[in-house]
């Protein structure tokens, strides 16, 4: 699970940006955000420096 829809809403931008952004649809970056999809790791750092975040903001660890 991630959070990039959060983080997104934080930094009060949108999706479509994102996308632009990143060289991928809309349609992939809001699979991203529902978490039907999760990125590859490249993506993910990506993200993350667009957003000035740590990639652990944007991922949700399992509960040990």
């Amino acid at each position: 699970m991630n959070n990039i829809g959060e983080v997104l809403k934080l930094r009060g931008l949108k999706q479509k940006w994102l996308a632009e952004q990143l060289g991928l649809t809309p349609v992939m970056i809001s699979l991203y955000v529902s978490n039907k999809r999760q990125p590859k790791l490249q993506t993910l750092i990506r993200i993350a420096q667009l957003l000035d975040v740590e990639i652990n903001d944007l991922i949700e660890l399992p509960n040990q």
